[in-house]
């Protein structure tokens, strides 16, 4: 459970990267994050990119319409139940950092609300005179009064946690003995009002891993010294995280720890009574809930046991006392078919609710069981051609909150009721840009080694196909995570209602069919996904929708990997590429900031074996001298603490010693999203567009 509750590609603290020589990379002093010389060379970057793309003669358009979007009162306010309230975070033109807010369901099912602050950044930023960003509240289950409050400095993922109160709406005072955590790359979970599981920096330098996640898991008491928690795990250093949490079957709370060895593999423990007892689970296994009094895991590999053999992506149960037992009866609750595969898992009072991807597409089923055992199962009265999300799914309820979208139609909020499945609209997006004036289609496209890979193409109704149409082709490939339909009203106003074209790639790497179709794209066989995005861009010149004079591409972290990959692959394939936050430097990935955590999916380029691949792909190293390379967009930003900020400074350095033409933002906040406000966010948004615009048409 924790590789997957641990946000994807965090990082260590901002510091220089290890050492090295600089024969063996000139633009080593890159990697000084906030140093002085890296950063004027940052804003001589920014200048000269924000006065080319914003000469543009729509630009100023394009900020309105984002900034618009972005601040539009009629947007939804998604909110999850904690207590008898339902809470929200909130930006606007007005809270430019946001307030988290609360009011009842009542209220909350009527166009417009009463909120009630609970805690405003904008205000605790400017009383305190840091740039406070909101990451979250953790609280107390179930009392749920004394919450867990993380801030970060200009939008890192390094936070400082404070203990807050939400009966009094404010920080728990110095006199009760709050809970309060130095900025660092914590976890902290609460075992009970008094009590919780601790991991952070403790400044002994042995207690976060090579990744920057906590090593040591501590059991801390209120009013004792963070120095005298007592430790009650210890993991190796070269584990990826450790990290103890609570999880309840209705009310009964079952304490785990685990160990992330890698990104897809842990061991799983239960502490009881000081005691740790190992839960005999398949390495790679994901614990998905508790139910019932049986445990909840899902397959990443097929589970052959003396019984019964379970397919991969299955989800199976056994007795949580049976496993403590070191004696596990596993039983199989799903399986999936060909083309259908897991997306979600929910666990409510009396259901389970699974929704499932049928080629790309939602669908939601309850899963109850008769009084033999038995699981029957009833599917949930929605479209099947959009995105479903749930959430707010609770133990001690049967309601809960399902999220309907598609590329052309807005997102309508429902509050369904478990027991007869009845779903009540609660609130709804107006559209926002002509949606009518355009269709979605699903096409295959064929990969080098024969697979059939989809992609879904939003354009006009009345396209000409003749290869003129600019088009941006976007696509992440990796982590097993899956890109669905969802309507974007900044692509829509920006891009569709400019004459652009939309399409979203379903590349080997995803989720989108389960964890084989994650696994094909694994380490060595990283290529596979690089040849499904190529499959899928030469389909779409075949269909005449585009040529590569009009066709760009898209895509971040992982994805910034798979733009700076594509482009150095194939240069003859597209003509601009925005390349956002990305991994380059795969030669030194695992040594800047958290790269470490990552060798699962990659490799360790330490190893001469496993280099011998990734230096097939790794972009920084297949520059070559003479080629013509598209005009490549470049952003990033220098809060970033997740992938190091120095993967793009130094490419751009290098191309443009090779006297390649390039473009690069960095944003000087934003953390690993870019941005840490909408008028950032509408900024960086509106130079993207603009880019392409240029580019393309």
């Amino acid at each position: 459970m924790l590789k997957r509750i641990i946000p994807l590609c965090v990082a260590s603290a901002m510091t220089m990267a290890t050492p090295i020589k600089a024969d063996e990379d000139k633009f080593i002093w890159l990697e000084d994050v906030e140093g002085a010389k890296p950063m004027t060379w940052v804003k001589q970057q920014n200048d000269l990119s924000a006065t080319h793309i914003k000469s543009y003669k729509g630009f100023d358009t394009l900020v309105a319409n984002s900034l618009d979007i972005l601040n539009n009162k009629e947007r939804i306010p998604y909110a999850s139940r904690t207590g008898d309230y339902f809470y929200n975070f909130w930006k606007d033109e007005t809270h430019t950092r946001g307030i988290y807010r609360r009011t009842t369901l009542e209220e909350y099912a009527k166009a417009d609300p009463k909120w009630e602050t609970v805690l405003d950044i904008d205000a605790l930023g400017k009383a305190e005179g840091v740039n406070w960003v909101y990451k979250g509240m953790n609280c107390q289950y179930p009392q749920n009064e004394r919450c867990l409050v993380s801030l970060s400095r200009g939008g890192a993922d390094a936070a400082e946690i404070r203990e807050f109160d939400l009966s009094t709406k404010s920080f728990v005072d110095k006199a009760q003995k709050p809970f309060m955590v130095d900025e660092a790359k914590s976890i902290v979970s609460w075992i009970d009002k008094d009590t919780v599981f601790i991991g952070t920096d403790f400044g002994d330098g042995k207690s976060m891993t090579d990744s920057g996640y906590p090593s040591v898991v501590k059991l801390w008491k209120r009013g004792t010294p963070l120095s005298e928690a007592k430790t009650i795990f210890t993991g190796d250093t070269a584990s990826v995280a450790s990290a103890g949490y609570v999880i309840f079957d209705d009310k009964t709370p079952l304490n785990i720890i685990t160990e992330s060895l890698t990104f897809y593999t842990a061991k799983h423990y239960v502490y009881q009574n000081d005691k740790l007892i190992a839960l005999p689970l398949p390495a790679d296994a994901d614990i998905k809930g508790y139910f019932k009094g049986q445990l909840y895991i899902e397959l990443k590999s097929e589970l052959v046991t003396d019984k019964a053999t379970f397919k991969q992506g299955a989800v199976v149960s056994t007795p949580v006392d049976k496993l403590m037992a070191q004696q596990p009866e596993f039983s199989e609750f799903v399986s999936p078919s060909a083309s259908a595969f897991i997306s979600q898992i929910n666990f409510s009072k009396s259901a389970i609710f699974v929704t499932w991807l049928d080629n790309v597409k939602s669908k939601l089923v309850r899963y109850t069981q008769n009084n033999k055992g038995e699981w029957q199962s009833d599917t949930a009265p929605f479209e099947a051609n959009g995105t479903l999300s749930v959430f707010d799914v609770q133990r001690d309820s049967d309601e809960f909150f399902v999220d309907y979208t598609s590329f052309l139609e807005p997102s309508t909020l429902y509050r369904v009721n478990g027991a007869s499945l009845k779903a009540e609209k609660v609130k709804g997006m107006p559209q926002q840009f002509a949606a009518d004036k355009f269709e979605t289609k699903q096409f295959f496209a064929q990969s080098k080694d024969g697979t059939k890979v989809p992609y879904f193409v939003v354009m006009a109704k009345d396209i000409k196909l003749d290869g003129t149409n600019p088009t941006l082709l976007y696509a992440y490939g990796g982590f097993e995570v899956s890109r669905l339909p969802a309507y974007s009203a900044t692509v829509g106003k920006n891009w569709l209602e400019q004459g652009g074209v939309y399409v979203l790639a379903n590349i080997r790497g995803g989720g989108e069919y389960g964890p084989a179709w994650h696994q094909a794209a694994l380490k060595e066989n990283r290529h596979k996904a690089f040849e499904d995005f190529e499959a899928i861009a030469e389909d779409l010149i075949a269909r005449k929708i585009t040529t590569s004079g009009h066709l760009g591409i898209q895509g971040g972290s992982n994805g910034g990997l798979l733009m700076g990959a594509a482009f150095t692959r194939r240069p003859d394939l597209y003509n601009a590429v925005v390349c956002q936050v990305p991994l380059l430097d795969m030669k030194r990935y695992n040594k800047l900031l958290a790269g470490a955590s990552w060798m699962g999916e990659y490799g360790n380029p330490d190893i001469e074996k496993e280099w011998q691949y990734i230096k097939t792909y790794s972009p920084y190293h297949n520059l070559k001298q003479g080629v013509k390379y598209p005009k490549v967009f470049f952003t990033t930003s220098t809060r970033d603490d997740r992938v190091h900020p120095a993967h793009a400074r130094k490419m751009v350095a290098k191309m443009e010693d090779m006297g390649i033409d390039v473009l690069y933002y960095e944003n000087i906040e934003g953390g690993h999203a870019g941005a840490a406000d909408n008028t950032q966010a509408a900024e960086l948004i509106s130079m993207v567009y603009a880019y392409l615009m240029q580019q393309l048409r």
